[in-house]
């Protein structure tokens, strides 16, 4: 998608983002709007789906331990915290990039590095969304109201890990996988080696995608000093995804059997892993569009374990 041209001194169009999707709430809502949706993601949908999925696999599989379908309330406040922390993270990883952006093509028209929205209007805006995250988490059982709250520190971290490291993705695991404990700590109040090995398998899986987006901005991020597994892998990005990957569906193995997983349970799991062999048969280093499909294409990777987790769950309630 190429950005559209207007005349100087138009207020910018809602899709002025290229990697946006046409989303509705950006045609029908106002334009004041416009940047404080594009600031908390809501036009690219696909952050907070990533977000989301470890949560729910987490959730499904303290279902199959506990030989129940998991909790629905659990999984509808998942998909509140993950929209509202979504967007609060990207809010404030906006605020502290502001200057990076500028110097890159793909983000240098984000609200902040195009001046559309003020640095104070931006802090109050990540302070609503925390308030709706924290209202969720609160929502929850001790335990896992401080398990929750642990997360902040990674999440403070990341958006600086890029400057120092050239791998801000393994960081970003930590913070975007955390969801693989927490569904599981909702539902037992505790922690156990499955659900350890599932954000095992999430911090994995996110880094190969985040590889992946990264290749998007490999040239850019070379002229600004931004560092990323993307760069790092360079040539053999390929090899690199693939063994995120291979470690991912490892781990989801293992957790899925300790779990007390069953057939359909492992049918998800092997579903998750011909997702992935498709992404790294299929994957260009330089072919910046492809990336980003293979990178949008992980919110069906994440629901086939899910699907295959909740319905073996679900079948061992019914005593099939």
């Amino acid at each position: 998608m190429t950005l559209n041209t207007q005349a100087p001194g138009a207020a910018p169009r809602p899709d002025a983002l290229p990697d946006s999707i046409d989303h509705p709430l950006l045609r029908r809502a106002p334009a004041a709007w416009w940047p404080f949706i594009q600031l908390a993601r809501l036009d690219r949908p696909i952050g907070w789906q990533l977000l989301l999925a470890p949560c729910w696999w987490s959730s499904a599989l303290a279902g199959v331990a506990l030989r129940q379908p998991p909790n629905p309330l659990h999984l509808l406040l998942f998909l509140i915290g993950a929209v509202a922390m979504r967007g609060a993270g990207s809010t404030y990883n906006d605020i502290v990039d502001r200057r990076i952006d500028a110097g890159v093509e793909r983000t240098r028209h984000r609200p902040l590095p195009s001046g559309r929205v003020g640095v104070r209007a931006a802090k109050a805006f990540l302070v609503a969304q925390a308030a709706i995250g924290a209202l969720v988490l609160f929502s929850l059982n001790t335990f896992s109201i401080g398990l929750g709250l642990c997360s902040l520190a990674i999440v403070a971290i990341y958006p600086f890990m890029k400057r120092i490291t050239s791998w801000p993705q393994l960081v970003l695991g930590f913070a975007f996988a955390y969801g693989g404990l927490m569904g599981w700590a909702a539902a037992f109040g505790s922690l156990s080696w499955a659900a350890a090995l599932l954000y095992a398998a999430a911090i994995c899986w996110t880094i190969g995608y985040d590889t992946i987006y990264a290749m998007q901005d490999a040239r850019d991020d070379a002229i600004v000093g931004v560092r990323s597994t993307a760069r790092l892998f360079g040539a053999h990005a390929r090899e690199g995804v693939a063994i995120f990957y291979m470690a991912a569906v490892v781990c989801a193995g293992i957790a899925t059997a300790l779990a007390g997983g069953g057939l359909i349970a492992f049918a998800g799991v092997v579903a998750f892993a011909a997702h992935l062999g498709w992404q790294i048969a299929t994957i260009r280093p330089d072919d910046v569009g492809r990336a980003l499909r293979l990178f949008r294409a992980n919110r069906d990777a994440g629901l086939l374990l899910f699907a295959g987790l909740a319905l073996d769950a679900l079948a061992k309630f019914s005593g099939l």
